[in-house]
Order: C-alpha cells, then sequence, then structure tokens
C-alpha cells in the first residue's frame, strides 16, 4: 500500500518508508505527546490540510502524509533535508532559519530519516538486482554527473521496485 500511494504521487517510496520508519516504527496507532496521529504522525492542522478524516485509517493516513511530502519536495525543489526537516519541525521553521532549525530533535529526525533513506534505498535496489537480472546492463558506463531516470520494475510476486540506469 505505501509503496502503491507513493507512486501515485510520483514521490520516491523509500522516502516514504523512511519517514514511516522514523514516525512511528510502522504502529497505524501512534499517538505522540504532541498529538501527532498515525503511521506518519500527522497533526490534525495537517491532516485536515490534505484530505485525511481519520488518522488512525492506515490508507488515509499514508495518502495524506504522502501528499504532504509531495507538497514538501517541490516547495523545496527536491531538497530532502529541507523537505525532512519540514516535514518534523513545519515549512515555518525551515523558512525562518533557512534550512534545517538548530532543534535537537529536529536535528536528529532528519539524521535518522537520512539513514534510514540510505538503507531503503540500498534494499530496493539489491531486491530489483535479483528480481530483474535481465534488465541489468553491467557494460553501461556509470557517470555519476548524468541525469539517470527512475525506472519501475515489477517482479515476479507483484512488488514494485525502482531503479536507475
Amino acid at each position: 500500500m505505501i509503496d502503491a500511494i507513493a507512486q501515485r504521487n510520483n514521490v520516491e517510496p523509500s522516502l516514504v518508508h523512511s519517514v514511516i520508519k522514523a514516525e512511528s516504527n510502522y504502529n497505524p496507532l501512534a499517538l505522540s505527546p504532541k498529538g501527532a496521529q498515525g503511521l506518519m504522525q500527522l497533526i490534525p492542522s495537517t491532516a485536515r490540510r490534505f484530505g485525511v478524516s481519520n488518522t488512525f485509517n492506515a490508507e488515509q493516513n499514508i495518502e495524506g502524509g504522502v501528499k504532504y511530502l509531495k507538497f514538501l519536495i517541490d516547495l523545496y525543489q527536491n531538497d530532502y533535508k529541507k523537505v525532512i526537516a519540514a516535514y518534523n519541525a513545519g515549512e515555518g521553521a525551515v523558512a525562518k532559519y533557512g534550512g534545517i532549525p538548530p532543534y535537537a530533535e529536529t536535528i536528529n529526525y532528519v539524521y535518522q530519516v537520512g539513514r534510514n533513506l540510505k538503507a531503503a534505498r540500498q534494499y530496493a535496489e539489491r531486491k530489483a538486482k535479483v528480481a530483474a537480472p535481465q534488465e541489468q546492463h553491467p557494460s553501461t558506463p556509470v557517470n555519476a554527473q548524468e541525469y539517470h531516470p527512475i525506472q519501475s520494475v515489477v517482479a515476479a510476486d507483484g512488488r514494485v521496485y525502482y531503479k536507475t540506469q
């Protein structure tokens, strides 16, 4: 469900998984002392802003959280550090400080999500190689400066994996 919602909203599934891992550790009934709710720990005002009526409904919560991430990705032009910081501390705090706010919680959160994201991307890449070995092109030179579009690959078990060439 997470991957499908992420793909439908043009957000990297690994980012969504990384945020969920940091926010609730995949607990759909998570409730923070500050009132954030569900898998993606939406506060009620953010939930309403992105059309979520029941924050403890996993599908609605993920949909709202992913729409918020997409909004932030567009706002910060793919600067994931700002996106992640704003998801935690709000757009106002990121604007006020011109980047990651100097809050210990937010600094730690950006680090945790970044670490989760790196691991999730590595996992997705390994799974994609195993699921679709016929699509690998090891003889193709890879230049880190080139743009590599993301391609989706559907494995035999129906899971969707993403890779770049």
